[in-house]
């Protein structure tokens, strides 16, 4: 028992302890010994295959009769094309297959042998397996309270309204159906613009595999950044397949972001319906992929977003990862493409019940897991406009999140806690597009309509060819509602940055009765609410924060505008906006002062989580005729920022009035609706002189961040609270290839297996239910 107790204590060891996280030129360092700089799940599998077991993770294969892994190798080196550390790959055996923008990393196969000797080398951050990814998987119109701002003509379009025109969400999923009725214009033109097959280009690069001895990187690289400065290139990229998405998943998603389908009945708009979509395919026919091509399809949209105006990414799909947002590959690109301008959408995965329909916590899976993200979870409208009985799902997963990495400093555990999810959305049995292909027929519908015929069984829905729809569940159909949300917000407001956008959409949402701030975030997206409020601000907070003409507690109001009534009409009801935000991963304000002065935390170059601000550099490609300056980017470097200000004046302060309320941790559990009521009525510290953070020392005490003023940690996780007070905390579970059918249609409202559900109360599981990657901390014991 006391082994147990010890590894427990590791796993939940919290920021009280005195850790220090050094950062050096362009991020996070681990200890010397190069194992410490190596995920557990690559830990665990080279000590197994050492052992001479067999293990079955998708990343390791025998090549020649030796053991070796597919890896992403997180770097720190002032060369962008990281020549030196891919030279030492292919010297040792292995191969690279890509050099990525946005994040200074390699994708590579490496000998199992070699991993030592690459993790120990001063260039190296750390090393993960390219882990598997997969998908999580109008009454949204109505639930939302976007309506108020359709205008919509015969046609469907929306002329005087908001439907996220001009604006481009770029979709990173399984593909998109281009030919749907959803996704055309009226003069039957389709609106998604660009197709790009990462997948594809991965095949046909490697040959359907990686080899040895190879440097594959810049052959991809330079095969997927040519059309960002080439018109005749991009022509290429013209939608044209003929099933262009097999899976089916990423046309529902993409259709419940800007899908327009007011032309039948049932209507299943989307809420951008006028949004430009550009389709980055990067998840296979059976609806997985890896790290690695996620990351391309990153870069992809991090190149593009300035010049094709991709203001939003919506990624409806998570890998499981135990380690620290600030290593975490995917969670480092998303912290870039945040930096270029572009609001980054994730779900937060559907691991909130275990197998045994206990409620989990610490689940939410990478990039969710990062601060910059806008991290979804899903609530239950149970069918109905009305939002008084909605409910967050139990499959959506909790947080806070349970990343780690280890300090440099003392060689200790450092695990991230931070608040996640952002805020909830509609995510149970939405009705979308059903995607197929060319033909149209029953027969060329894709995988998950044909193999499960329960999810095209829509009421009134006439199935006709190009007007196909079907019902899916899950944080996926939630994280592009937000999606399509921000897009509203951006053409509403153009100025706006990624983090004012999150705020602005945290500040309004509505508070669901008896969840927490680890189940909800701020609560339930409310479209209405956050056009309001973003239409109150300047336009040129972007463009003037870029031209240095922004500093901290500078008016943002528009001129002649006052901040809006905090409440909403939706559905017939007056509703109360939450007026809470997250900042620092840990902490809990509001205030007007929030929406009236620009704060510092909206620089999307800034990422402050707990006591660690960081920076991010963008070096820019050299002028491109016709596009100017400034538009693509050629390197994107994190480090260290330096000691600046973080919040003004006028901002209250919620974390003492929260723990006061609970004590320590517990404001995590703490229904929302006490906390909001504190803060309406004035509760909490208010800033006078604001406060200042920068570098990356933690202390026992907390960090002092101005004159003297200690902001503690805010909600934290204190060690034993949670196994104490009988919560299960898990440590990266996560079902393989999962997805939901549905809430309250399932025994325990659901659980998620694998290429399979169950179809009535006999408990039929297709396929089985499979556990990976991770373990579950119950009752103060770990299982396993």
């Amino acid at each position: 028992m006391s082994t147990r107790r010890t590894a427990l204590q590791r796993c939940l060891a919290a920021a009280g302890a005195c850790l220090a996280l050094t950062l050096g030129s362009t991020a996070v360092h681990a200890q010397s010994d190069g194992q410490y700089k190596q995920s557990q799940d690559l830990r665990q599998h080279l000590a197994t295959v050492a052992s001479g077991k067999p293990t079955n993770v998708t990343w390791g294969r025998m090549l020649a009769g030796l053991p070796y892994v597919q890896v992403l190798i997180n770097a720190s080196s002032n060369d962008a094309s990281l020549v030196a550390l891919r030279a030492d790959v292919v010297a040792r055996g292995g191969s690279v297959f890509y050099n990525y923008v946005s994040v200074r990393a390699l994708s590579a196969l490496v000998p199992a042998s070699a991993v030592d000797a690459l993790a120990a080398r001063a260039d190296v951050i750390s090393i993960s397996p390219n882990r598997p990814t997969t998908r999580h998987l109008s009454l949204l119109q109505a639930i939302s309270g976007v309506e108020s701002y359709l205008a919509p003509t015969a046609g469907g379009q929306s002329t005087t309204g908001l439907d996220g025109r001009g604006v481009g969400i770029a979709i990173l999923d399984s593909g998109i159906d281009f030919r749907h009725r959803s996704l055309l214009n009226p003069d039957g033109s389709t609106r998604v613009k660009q197709a790009v097959d990462i997948v594809g280009y991965s095949r046909a690069v490697t040959s359907g595999g990686w080899q040895k001895g190879l440097d594959l990187s810049e052959v991809l690289r330079k095969l997927l950044a040519r059309s960002a400065v080439s018109p005749v290139a991009d022509a290429l990229l013209a939608p044209r397949a003929t099933n262009p998405d097999p899976y089916g998943h990423g046309t529902h998603v993409a259709t419940v972001a800007a899908g327009q389908g007011s032309y039948q009945t049932p209507d299943a708009s989307g809420l951008a319906t006028g949004a430009t979509l550009y389709d980055v395919r990067v998840l296979n026919e059976r609806g997985v992929g890896t790290t690695a091509d996620v990351l391309a399809g990153i870069d992809w949209v991090v190149q593009r977003a300035r010049t094709s105006n991709i203001r939003v990414m919506n990624l409806s799909l998570g890998a499981s990862s135990t380690d620290s947002f600030l290593v975490d590959p995917l969670a480092r690109a998303s912290r870039s493409a945040t930096a270029v301008g572009v609001v980054v959408v994730a779900a937060a995965g559907n691991a909130g019940v275990n197998a045994a329909g206990q409620t989990v916590y610490g689940t939410v899976s990478s990039p969710g897991h990062d601060p910059s993200v806008i991290t979804v979870g899903a609530a239950n409208p149970y069918g109905t406009a009305d939002r008084t009985d909605d409910t967050v799902t139990r499959f959506s997963s909790r947080g806070p999140t349970r990343g780690g990495t280890v300090s440099r400093a003392n060689g200790k555990w450092w695990t991230d806690n931070l608040i996640k999810p952002d805020l909830v959305a509609p995510g149970n049995r939405l009705v979308a597009a059903l995607g197929a292909d060319s033909s149209g027929t029953a027969a060329g519908w894709n995988y998950l309509a044909r193999t499960y015929p329960v999810l095209e069984q829509v009421p009134g829905a006439s199935q006709a060819k190009g007007q196909t729809l079907m019902q899916l569940s899950g944080t996926s159909v939630a994280a592009p509602a937000v999606a399509g949300a921000a897009a509203l917000l951006l053409q509403a407001n153009p100025g706006l940055t990624p983090p004012l956008v999150k705020a602005i959409l945290q500040y309004t949402a509505q508070v669901m009765p008896g969840a927490g701030l680890v189940e909800q975030g701020t609560g339930q997206l409310n479209v209405e609410g956050a056009i309001r409020l973003a239409q109150a601000l300047r336009t040129d907070i972007g463009p003037a924060l870029e031209a240095g003409l922004l500093k901290a507690g500078d008016n943002l109001l528009a001129p002649h505008k006052t901040l809006p009534a905090p409440t909403s009409t939706l559905s017939g009801r007056q509703v109360p906006w939450g007026r809470l935000v997250t900042v620092g991963g840990t902490h809990l304000v509001s205030g007007d002062a929030l929406f009236t002065r620009w704060q510092p935390v909206y620089d999307p170059a800034l990422t402050w989580a707990r006591q660690l601000t960081l920076r991010s550099t963008i070096t820019w490609q050299l002028p491109i005729p016709g596009l100017g300056g400034r538009q693509v980017p050629y390197a994107i470097v994190e480090s260290q920022a330096a000691m600046q200000p973080l919040l003004t004046g006028g901002v209250r302060l919620l974390d003492a009035v929260a723990q006061t309320t609970s004590g320590g941790s517990r404001a995590l559990f703490t229904p929302l609706a006490t906390l909001a009521a504190r803060a309406a009525a004035g509760a909490g510290l208010t800033l006078q002189q604001g406060f200042s953070g920068g570098g990356g020392v933690i202390t026992a005490e907390g960090i002092t961040l101005s004159q003297g003023y200690v902001v503690g940690e805010g909600f934290i996780v204190s060690e034993g609270f949670i196994v104490s007070e009988g919560f299960i905390v898990s440590e990266g579970f996560i079902v393989s290839e999962g997805f939901i059918v549905s809430e309250g249609f399932i025994v325990s409202e659901g659980f998620i297996v694998s290429e399979g559900f169950i179809v009535s109360e006999g408990f039929i599981v297709s396929e089985g239910f499979i556990v990976s990657e991770g373990f579950i901390v119950s009752e103060g014991f770990i299982v396993s």
